[in-house]
């Protein structure tokens, strides 16, 4: 039951902008959904350009490349044929349907022989793309003045699962190697199918009959496109920054196996910042001026890393990543919240898929970009495209308007 499908005596006990007990249970069994998978995918990302090597046909580093951004490729492609999906056949059963092929795909990968048959269970665990379909679940069962703070916890529980695999992963991979790690990846993915049937609160029954739109409504509205833009950029900076940061923190006299101090207390302190600052100055109607400072915040971090190549203690390596930690989770919490107020009901999933493959192909494209940069320019031209790419972001968004609340 969703909360337009709650009695009259219920909907008057609702108290703005605090969450329903129907809604705290959506928001965290859809974000547990998230965490699952995305710690199966976290804990291979540390290890995986070394595992990888000693597969046959591990002594090709393009190979290597491909078969660990195959993932956002695939994914990419069908985000938005899922988004679609779930306005038709329903959330739940595409969400079902997603998470069996991404553990199909990580058994694959577990038994594959060979760095290419790896690469096939990577593109099979990217067939698996829920992240729209869940993602219109949640707009589903939430409140637009809710909305938000319920995106958050999606957010939260991705930044935990990140600062959690790079603390297991090392000592995981030591025991069970890449193989097992895959198959606890598959394991997590059959866990979040039993969250999905068990925990997460029936669909709303207003969905199976509304009307059914079409692709063209989302791509007509500017307010869409440009938060779409905004997704694409922001993890294709995310994800090409990481070419050169750890390097970084290496010079800064932090050996690998220590990164983790660094990463931890600037992702779980942006949280904590988060949490006081973006849900009250939403509330208050300033949610327009903080996504715009947090493109901003997001853009001076890289002027910041910029001017540090070749020089930077630790110190100021923990103050940039957490500003850009509080940006980035801010500007990840409230997009996807801003896209389901802002796409009508009826192609609510379509937009969702939309926004979601422009976030996939951002992945695949910063990958792509970093290393290009970094191989032609080094990390100072890394972060000169990474902060021209960010202002233009935020030139492209300052046109946008307050979401309304209905």
């Amino acid at each position: 039951m969703s909360i337009a499908d709650a009695s009259a005596e219920e909907k008057k006990t609702v108290v703005a902008g605090k969450m329903t007990a129907l809604e705290l249970r959506a928001s965290f069994s859809l974000a547990s959904i998230f965490a699952l998978r995305m710690l199966g995918l976290f804990l291979i990302l540390p290890v995986f350009a070394i595992e990888a090597s000693k597969l046959p046909g591990g002594d090709d580093p393009a190979l290597i490349g491909l078969t660990m951004g195959i993932y956002g490729l695939t994914q990419a492609m069908l985000q938005f044929l899922y988004g679609l999906a779930s306005d038709r056949l329903g959330r739940k059963r595409v969400i079902v349907f997603g998470l069996l092929l991404f553990a199909a795909g990580s058994l694959l990968a577990a038994l594959a022989p060979t760095l290419a048959w790896l690469a096939a269970g990577r593109a099979l665990q990217g067939a698996g793309a829920v992240s729209a379909a869940v993602t219109a679940l949640l707009a589903d069962q939430t409140r637009d003045e809710v909305r938000t703070k319920s995106m958050a916890l999606v957010g939260a529980s991705i930044g935990l699962m990140f600062a959690l695999s790079l603390v297991a992963a090392p000592l995981l991979v030591s025991y069970t190697g890449l193989s097992g790690l895959f198959v606890l990846t598959g394991g997590l993915a059959l866990l979040g199918i039993a969250v999905v049937i068990w925990w997460v609160p029936p669909e709303p029954k207003q969905h199976k009959n509304q009307p059914r739109g079409r692709l063209l409504e989302v791509l007509a509205l500017p307010a869409l496109l440009r938060l779409n833009f905004g997704v694409f950029i922001l993890h294709a900076v995310q994800l090409a920054m990481w070419m050169a940061v750890p390097a970084m923190l290496v010079q800064a006299g932090l050996s690998r196996d220590h990164h983790w101090w660094v990463y931890l207390p600037a992702v779980l302190g942006s949280f904590v910042v988060m949490g006081g600052t973006l849900f009250q100055l939403e509330k208050r109607g300033y949610l327009r001026a903080m996504f715009l400072t947090s493109i901003g915040l997001t853009a001076t971090v890289q002027l910041g890393l910029l001017l540090s190549v070749g020089g930077a203690g630790i110190g100021a390596m923990v103050a940039l990543l957490f500003v850009f930690f509080y940006g980035f989770n801010v500007l990840e919490a409230s997009q996807p919240s801003m896209v389901s107020r802002m796409a009508p009901p009826q192609v609510r999933g379509a937009a969702m898929g939309v926004y979601n493959t422009l976030q996939s192909l951002g992945f695949f494209a910063g990958g792509v970009m970093g290393g290009w940069l970094m191989k032609h320019g080094g990390a100072q031209l890394l972060f000169s495209v990474c902060a021209a790419l960010m202002f233009l972001w935020l030139l492209v968004a300052w046109p946008m308007r307050q979401p309304k609340t209905s």
